[in-house]
C-alpha cells in the first residue's frame, strides 16, 4: 500500500514561521534607539529588503532621515580599508556620533568618516569594551568581575584595581542566584555581567554579596563533554521549595575612588531567582543620595520598600503592605516595579490590588494617607514617566479596550487623580519606549492582526514624526494568515476568557482540521500576545498550522494581566495548569461555531511550564488530549526551583506539592505522548522528566522519550531537531499520515537578540 505524506511544503512554510527565520520575514516592525545628545536625538538600525540602514530622528525638528550617505561611506571605507563594501551591507552593526563624524567598527579595526568629506580614517580605540562591563554614567570607568570580586577599569587608559577583596566560592559580589551557565557556554560568556548599578553621579555603585554557601547542591551529568572527554558532574547550588537555606543578599555601596564599602544595616534579602538590581526592584534616587529597593517576604503574602542610606549603611522602611496572597509590584515576571519615590523622599507612588485591580495610590510618608490616583476595572501595566512639576503621572493600562482587556493605552493622570485620559485613544495594543530625557516616547501600535505603526510621540499623543510602517509581504507569502481573537467564557460559564486562533495554511472551511492546544499556564507571565509579534511563545503556534493544523492559544483563569481575582484563581492551584478547564470550555464553545474543528482529534504541545501543562492536560482530561509534546517540563514540583512553587502556589509543605506533580497523573494517560528533554538543562532539570518516566513504565504506558544530550532549557543549538521531531510526531499521530520523507531543517545560529530577550 502506497505511503500518504504531507507534503515538504508544508515543513518549509513552517520553517520559515520559526522565530529565527520569522525575523526576515517582516521589515520596520522593531526600533530599537540609542539615544544620542541625552536623548535629544536617537539612531537606530533598520532591516529591509534591500539590506541594513542606519537612521537618524529628531523628533524636535520632526525628521527622520538616513544617519549618513550609506553609498558615499561604503565608497570612502573600501577605498581606506581595501576592502570590498556594500552601501547594503555595511560590515558594522553600532555607530557613534562625534562632532560632524560618525566612528566605528569594522574589518578588526576603529574608524572615523568625515560626514562633511567623506572621508575615513582607522581612529585611535581605546581599550576595547567588554559586554561584561558595567560602565558608569560619565562613561571614566567600568565595573567587572574578576574572579568573586568586583574590579575597576579606567575607560582612558585602561588601569585596573580591586574593588572588594572578601569574595569566595558560592558567596560572590553582583552574583545572581540563577543564571543559564550552559547556555552561556555555548555562545563563549564565561558568566552575566554582575549585578551593579552606578549612582547618578558615576562615584558610587550598588551591588550585593551574594551567599549561597548553604544552598542544596544539585547535579547534572555531561554526558558528552566539549572535549570528548568521560562524562563531567556539574553541580548547581539550587534550592527546592522548602527548604531551610534558600540565596540571600546583603546590599553593599562602593565608593569607586577609595574603594571603601559601606554595607546595609539590616538582615539579608531573599533572592529566590534573580538580582534585585537586574530585576529593578533595587535603585539609586536621581539625586545619589539614598538607594531605595523592595523586599518581599518568602510567603510572598508582604511587600515593603526601603530606604538605604549610602553613607552610613542605615536602612528606613518606608512603606509595607500585605495581603491574603501575593502582593506584587506588577503582575507579570517580566514588568518593572511599578514604584516612584518623589518629593524627595516624602511621598511614593506605589502599585496595589487592594481593590481588586492594578492602581496606583500617592503615600503620604509623613502622614500614611494612601490617595487612590487611578481607578476603575482596569489595570495599570507600566509606570512611563512622572513629571513632578506639573503633578502628573503618565502610564500603560489595560482592560480599556472592550474588545481586548490585555490591549494595553497610553494614559494620563494627575497626582492627585483628576484629568484622567487616554493619550492613545485607539483601540491598538501599544508597546512604549520612553526617551531618554523622557520628553518624548516611541510607540508601536498594533494588534495580533495589524501591523505595527511605529511613531515618535510627546506627551499629549501627538504625532512628531512616523518612523516605520512594518511590511509584512514576506510573511504572507509563506500561506500565513492573521490569528483570529476569539472570547469565550470560561468553564464556570461566567467569566471571559481570551484567545486566538491560528488557520492551517491552505484552510477550506468544507474540510475537518485537528486541533491543537499550544498552552503557557503563567503564572508569571500570559501565553497570548495582543500585538502583533506573536511573542517568544506564538512563533511554534505559528509554525504548527502551516503543517495544516488548527491552533489555539488561550488564556485560562489564574494567569496574569487582568484583574487580581483572576490571577489569583492559580494561587494555591498551581496543578489547573493556568486553567486547563478552561482550555477545553474553550476549544469546545469555538467548535460550536466552527464544524471544521474536529474535537476527536485534539492534541497539545509546550515547552517548561507548557510541557508540564502538555501532561498535566493529557492526565486530567485523557478523553480529550488524545496527543501531546511536552518539552522540558517542571513536571514534578517538589523538586523544581523554589521560587515557582512558593511564588506562585502559595507556601505550602512537600506533601501540599505533590497535588502539582504529573507523576502522580501518569497512570491516567492515554494518548501517544512524546517527552523531550535537554540532558543539561539547568534550569527545569532533565530528572523532572526521568521521574515520570519512571512512573510510566511502572504504570505500563507506552510513550516516546528524546533526550538532547547537550541541550540547555531553551534548545538552543537543537532547534531544528526538536522541531521536526515534534512536528513528525504530530504529524504522523494527529493527521494521520507521514510526515514529508527525509526532510530535514536547517540548523538555526544562535541569536543573540532572542536570548537576550529571554534572558533580559
Amino acid at each position: 500500500m502506497e505511503t500518504t505524506r504531507l507534503d515538504a511544503s508544508a515543513y518549509r512554510s513552517a520553517e520559515q514561521l520559526l522565530r529565527h527565520n520569522r525575523s526576515k520575514l517582516v521589515f520596520g516592525d522593531k526600533v530599537r534607539p540609542q539615544w544620542i545628545d541625552g536623548g535629544v536625538r536617537f539612531w537606530y538600525s533598520l532591516r529591509t529588503a534591500a539590506g541594513r540602514q542606519f537612521v537618524l530622528v529628531d523628533p524636535a525638528a520632526g525628521t527622520r532621515e538616513p544617519a549618513f550617505d550609506h553609498g558615499r561611506l561604503a565608497s570612502a571605507l573600501a577605498s581606506a580599508a581595501g576592502q570590498q563594501v556594500d552601501a547594503a551591507k555595511l560590515p558594522f552593526e553600532a555607530i557613534e556620533f562625534t562632532g560632524g563624524a560618525v566612528e566605528f567598527d569594522a574589518f578588526e579595526s576603529s574608524w572615523r568618516c568625515d560626514l562633511d568629506t567623506y572621508v575615513c580614517e582607522r581612529a585611535d580605540a581605546g581599550p576595547p569594551g567588554s559586554f561584561l562591563d558595567i560602565t558608569s554614567p560619565d562613561g571614566k570607568h567600568a565595573v567587572y568581575l574578576n574572579g568573586h570580586d568586583l574590579w575597576v577599569r579606567s575607560v582612558e587608559d585602561g588601569a585596573e584595581r580591586a574593588l572588594t577583596s572578601d569574595g569566595e566560592a558560592d558567596r560572590q559580589y553582583g552574583a545572581s542566584p540563577f543564571t543559564p551557565d550552559v547556555l552561556l557556554a555555548k555562545i563563549g560568556l564565561p558568566y552575566l555581567p554582575p549585578a551593579v548599578t552606578w549612582s547618578p553621579d558615576s562615584t558610587r555603585v550598588l551591588t550585593h554579596l551574594t551567599d549561597q554557601r548553604a544552598v542544596r547542591q544539585t547535579h547534572l551529568v555531561e554526558a558528552m563533554p566539549a572535549d570528548g572527554g568521560e562524562p563531567r558532574l556539574v553541580t548547581q547550588r539550587y534550592a527546592f521549595p522548602g527548604d531551610e537555606h534558600v540565596p540571600l543578599g546583603e546590599f553593599v555601596v562602593l565608593d569607586v575612588a577609595t574603594g571603601a564599602a559601606v554595607r546595609a544595616n539590616t538582615e539579608p534579602l531573599l533572592m529566590p531567582l534573580m538580582s534585585p538590581i537586574t530585576t529593578g526592584w533595587a535603585w539609586w534616587a536621581e539625586d545619589g543620595s539614598a538607594v531605595h529597593y523592595l523586599r518581599q517576604s518568602r510567603d510572598v503574602r508582604t511587600l515593603s520598600l526601603h530606604r538605604l542610606d549610602p553613607a552610613t549603611g542605615e536602612v528606613t522602611t518606608l512603606l509595607t503592605e500585605s495581603g491574603a496572597t501575593r502582593v506584587e509590584p506588577a503582575q507579570q515576571q517580566t514588568q518593572q516595579p511599578m514604584v516612584r519615590v518623589l518629593s524627595g523622599g516624602r511621598e511614593v507612588l506605589w502599585y496595589s490590588q487592594r481593590d481588586g485591580w492594578g492602581h496606583l495610590y500617592l503615600v503620604d510618608l509623613r502622614s500614611e494617607l494612601h490617595a487612590q490616583v487611578t481607578s476603575g476595572r482596569w489595570a495599570v501595566q507600566e509606570i512611563l514617566h512622572v513629571d513632578e512639576a506639573a503633578g502628573v503621572v503618565y502610564f500603560v493600562a489595560s482592560g480599556l479596550v472592550e474588545a481586548d482587556p490585555y490591549r494595553r493605552s497610553v494614559c494620563r493622570v494627575g497626582l492627585d487623580g483628576s484629568g484622567f485620559a487616554r493619550i492613545t485613544d485607539d483601540d491598538l495594543d501599544h508597546v512604549v519606549t520612553v526617551a531618554e530625557n523622557a520628553e518624548y516616547f516611541i510607540d508601536s501600535a498594533s494588534t495580533s492582526q495589524t501591523p505595527p505603526v511605529i511613531s515618535v510621540r510627546d506627551w499629549t499623543g501627538r504625532v512628531a514624526v512616523e518612523l516605520e510602517r512594518a511590511d509584512i509581504t514576506g510573511l504572507v507569502a509563506t500561506g500565513w494568515s492573521p490569528p483570529e481573537p476569539f472570547r469565550v467564557k470560561a468553564a464556570d460559564g461566567e467569566t471571559d476568557i481570551h484567545g486566538v486562533l491560528y488557520l492551517p495554511h491552505g484552510f477550506d472551511p468544507r474540510r475537518s482540521y485537528p486541533v491543537i492546544d499550544h498552552p503557557y499556564p503563567g503564572p508569571h507571565i500570559r501565553r497570548g500576545s495582543s500585538a502583533f509579534d506573536p511573542g517568544i511563545l506564538g512563533h511554534d503556534a505559528e509554525a504548527a498550522a502551516a503543517l495544516g493544523f488548527v491552533v489555539v492559544a488561550v488564556d485560562g483563569r489564574g494567569t496574569p494581566g487582568r484583574d487580581k481575582a483572576f490571577h489569583d484563581a492559580s494561587y494555591g492551584r498551581l496543578q489547573d495548569g493556568g486553567g486547563l478547564v478552561d482550555h477545553v470550555a474553550a476549544l469546545r464553545q469555538l467548535a460550536e461555531s466552527r464544524p471544521w474543528m474536529d474535537l476527536d482529534r485534539v492534541g497539545i504541545f509546550g515547552l517548561s511550564g507548557g510541557g508540564f501543562a502538555t501532561v498535566r492536560a493529557m492526565g486530567t482530561f485523557p478523553e480529550f488530549y488524545k496527543v501531546g509534546v511536552a518539552e522540558a517540563g517542571n513536571h514534578d514540583n517538589r523538586f523544581y526551583h523554589l521560587w515557582w512553587a512558593e511564588t506562585y502556589d502559595g507556601p505550602a509543605s512537600e506533601n501540599d506539592y505533590l497535588r502539582t506533580s504529573n507523576v502522580e497523573l501518569a497512570d491516567r494517560i492515554e494518548g501517544k505522548l512524546l517527552l523531550i528533554h535537554g540532558g543539561m538543562d539547568d534550569n527545569v532539570h532533565p530528572h523532572l522528566t526521568l521521574r515520570l518516566v519512571d512512573r510510566l513504565i511502572a504504570a505500563d504506558k507506552d510513550f516516546d522519550l528524546l533526550i538532547v544530550p547537550g541541550a540547555e532549557h531553551a534548545f538552543f543549538g537543537y532547534e531544528h531537531y526538536v522541531s521536526r521531531r515534534r512536528w513528525d510526531f504530530l504529524v504522523r499521530n494527529l493527521l494521520g499520515i507521514e510526515p514529508p520523507e527525509g526532510y530535514r531543517l536547517t540548523p538555526a545560529p544562535i541569536d543573540m537578540e532572542i536570548i537576550a530577550e529571554l534572558f533580559g
